[in-house]
């Protein structure tokens, strides 16, 4: 284990490169696995998430060459269609190779998947679609595995209660190789989703969505191999214009671009901070006071999920009271407990919902905890020692660090890890003052 020790009060300035975004490149080797042809992948984030991955698609057979950033995955058979525990236990996409292991083995035992606990994410709408399409599955609670066959697949046309990210990756990665045409509807919408589908379709599937939240997948005899470059991780950007806020600094964002962008940069401009859109990236800078305003979290095209605690460490920066009310994930505001350690103004509470069954994509029995919470601000930060809950919320509690008065120490940097690479040396080629040490800390 090992800890961040952050001296606040330094300026983020400069220019930071982004890596490849950590959503693409996990599905992207799982769709490799699809085809015994080589495919490489351009532009790999060197996180843990990537490096376990690749460890499973090792394990199950597959040859894995890394060179840098690049990544050629051949899967000319599996040897195996067990997952081990110690691996799954890591990472909540080790689920999806449920639907290469059924297509060409015909049987996969994959143990319930692991990742930040930040809410019941129950992988249900999964195996009831590939159930749908003919797989049988059966959960073995007293092991924590799924246990799944498939003499074949088929297309169908499936409904998904709730928005899925991941249940509609994994059912596209199904369909592609399924007999028959496969309907998506209520299919989940982010970027990340459509870059997936031109991996897939640069390997031969042919994949359309012909409407708003409906996909059309018809299923084709094989796959070959292909090339793909995976676009910047837009949760990066988002970090990183985030600390240049706090820490009343300026920091051009490398390879950022509007698109992708929309919904932060619309709510930038409502508390009036400042950025500008250049051709070599974005520049966001502070040059003045920023206004409260509230957000609420959605499926895409809202509020992404993953940037509501950068948002939060924000709003402790900006005039007034803001409100942040999230409905995607049951047991996402870990971080607030940590912000009060720091002198900040943060209270939670249930807003008055008139349906939540229609406003929360989660199950509403699985509902833990507060799902809004109420910042005040301006904040004078001060130095604490933190834990992290989850990804996102750590690398926003290392931003609140550096805007903090004295030196914060933070546990449970390995979480981090899982999504962000080289993140001291891209803090201190920037100003920060942060250093990475062993650590003896149990939480």
């Amino acid at each position: 284990m090992e800890k961040y020790v952050i001296v606040g009060g330094n300026k983020l300035e400069g220019q930071v490169s982004i890596s490849g975004g950590k959503n693409v490149a996990l599905k992207a080797i799982v769709a490799a696995c699809l085809t015994q042809d080589p495919v490489t992948i351009h532009n790999l984030p060197l996180i843990s998430d990537v490096a376990v991955m690749l460890a499973i698609v090792r394990e199950l057979g597959g040859d894995v060459k890394v060179d840098d950033h690049t990544v050629t995955i051949c899967m000319k058979e599996f040897s195996k269609s067990h997952i081990a525990l110690d691996q799954a236990a890591h990472i909540r996409t080790s689920s999806m190779f449920l639907a290469p292991l059924l297509i060409r083995t015909g049987s996969a035992v994959v143990p319930n998947p692991g990742g930040c606990r930040i809410g019941a994410r129950p992988i249900d709408r999964t195996v009831d679609g590939l159930i749908k399409m003919g797989a049988d599955i059966n959960y073995q609670s007293d092991d924590g595995y799924f246990y799944a066959t498939a003499d074949g697949l088929k297309g169908v046309r499936y409904h998904f209660d709730k928005n899925t990210h991941t249940g509609t990756e994994t059912l596209i990665i199904a369909a592609v190789l399924a007999q028959g045409k496969t309907v998506l509807e209520n299919a989940a919408e982010e970027p990340e989703i459509d870059e997936l589908i031109d991996i897939l379709v640069s390997m031969g599937a042919k994949i359309q969505r012909t409407s708003k939240r409906i996909i059309d997948i018809e299923g084709v005899e094989s796959l070959h191999g292909a090339t793909y470059t995976i676009l910047p991780d837009r949760n990066e950007i988002v970090t990183w214009a985030v600390g240049a806020y706090v820490t009343k600094g300026d920091v051009l964002v490398l390879g950022a671009k509007r698109e992708r962008l929309e919904e932060f940069l619309e709510k930038l401009d409502e508390i009036g901070a400042s950025y500008e859109v250049t051709e070599k990236g974005i520049r966001f800078f502070s040059d003045r006071p920023y206004k409260a305003t509230d957000v609420t979290t959605a499926a895409y095209p809202g509020f992404m999920t993953d940037w509501q605690a950068s948002w939060a460490v924000l709003m402790t920066q900006a005039q007034g009271e803001s409100i942040i009310h999230e409905t995607v994930f049951s047991n996402r505001f870990g971080y607030a407990k940590e912000l009060r350690k720091m002198g900040v103004s943060v209270t939670s509470f249930d807003p008055e919902v008139a349906d939540p069954e229609s406003v929360y994509n989660f199950d509403i029995e699985e509902k833990a905890g507060k799902h809004a919470i109420r910042i005040t601000g301006p904040a004078t930060m001060h130095n604490a020692i933190l834990s992290i809950s989850d990804l996102r919320a750590g690398a926003s509690l290392v931003i609140a660090a550096l805007a903090a008065k004295g030196e914060t120490t933070i546990h449970g940097v390995h979480l981090i890890d899982r999504g962000y690479e080289k993140f001291v040396d891209k803090l201190t080629s920037l100003g920060a003052k942060v250093s990475r040490e062993k650590d003896s800390y149990t939480p």
